[in-house]
């Protein structure tokens, strides 16, 4: 499956109406719809200055982790349901001794795409391989500096060895498997015009995706200047290049043409709370949610799920626009 073409797709229906149509059949005829994004550890290795994992009064409220006689649990109450897996959220998954299991429990309940958000400073060759025997489709990577200096600066404790040597891995394992790797690159004005070099410092051998998305206030992180405006005259040479780029080495682009696309309204994002399922060891998708116990299908009856989202068909934007910034990209396939 791919993923990518179901965002495309989701982005050229422009009418929420139809989009909360096909969510409540998918819904009544118990087929998959969820994005399944699961944190099995609250905890993270670094301590990057644009996270909130540089707030220690917000680090302290992270507590726990999934037992592994936990996750057949997990798995039952949801992943039946699921569309996609993301294992990683806002944590780090590579702490987490039992990950492989995950991606296998997601292979046995038959989840189409299953992909990890790490910032791959865990990552070893055989870890790697593990992974991928396990059945994992995808490793989506964080990077917040082209440069070593930078990538040090921005992602504190982390090795920008040992980052690059996740991408030679990547690399040599593409030979043998079939996987994608992409690159979630968080910029600012400090960290922007590198972006220019990133294709002589990672061969584009070694991925597959490249999003560039600007900074946005998750928190009280140390690095706080939210203020891109001077970047506006420059973006869209710097963002040309690298599109032309990925498309000779057929590399997909999640990238807006210029900054003040950022802003745009972005329809296809309304559906989005009703298909995003949070999972971690303090929440379960919806309040209230015995997953111990119940099923998704169980509590989504108690709920009253189905009627939620035949009504949202009849709502106008107005009243789903709580959502409408998600999802600030544009999708395009070389």
């Amino acid at each position: 499956m791919n993923i990518y073409k179901l965002l495309r797709l989701n982005r050229k229906i422009k009418s929420h109406r139809i989009k909360f149509l096909g969510l409540y059949i998918l819904h009544k005829l118990n087929k998959r719809y969820l994005a399944v994004n699961l944190d099995p550890v609250m905890a993270c290795n670094l301590r990057c200055k644009m996270c909130y994992f540089t707030d220690k009064d917000y680090v302290k409220k992270l507590k726990g982790q999934f037992k592994e006689s936990e996750l057949e649990l997990v798995a039952k109450a949801v992943f039946s349901r699921a569309l996609k897996l993301q294992l990683g959220c806002g944590t780090e998954p590579t702490l987490y001794k039992h990950l492989p299991r995950l991606v296998e429990l997601g292979k046995q309940y038959h989840i189409p795409y299953i992909s990890i958000t790490t910032n791959a400073n865990l990552l070893t060759e055989e870890k790697i391989e593990e992974l991928l025997k396990a059945g994992l489709n995808e490793f989506t990577i964080s990077l917040h500096g082209v440069h070593k200096e930078s990538y040090e600066n921005f992602m504190k404790k982390g090795s920008y060895e040992k980052f690059q040597n996740a991408f030679k891995a990547f690399e040599k394992l593409k030979q043998t498997y079939n996987f994608k790797v992409r690159i979630n690159y968080t910029f600012n004005k400090d960290n922007f015009y590198e972006l220019k070099d990133i294709f002589k410092y990672f061969s584009p051998k070694s991925f597959d995706i490249f999003q560039i998305r600007p900074i946005r206030k998750i928190g009280n992180t140390e690095y706080n200047d939210f203020d891109i405006s001077s970047l506006e005259s420059d973006y869209p040479d710097v963002i040309k290049t690298i599109r032309e780029t990925c498309k000779k080495n057929r590399i997909v682009l999640l990238a807006p043409n210029t900054i003040s696309e950022l802003s745009n309204e972005n329809v296809s994002s309304f559906v989005l709370d009703y298909t995003f399922c949070y999972v971690s060891p303090q929440d379960f998708w919806k309040k209230g949610f015995n997953w111990r116990e119940q099923s998704f299908n169980d509590f989504s009856k108690s709920i009253g799920w189905s009627q939620i989202l035949f009504k949202n068909i009849f709502k106008s934007k107005a009243e789903l626009k709580s959502i409408s910034t998600r999802l600030n990209y544009e999708i395009e396939f070389n």
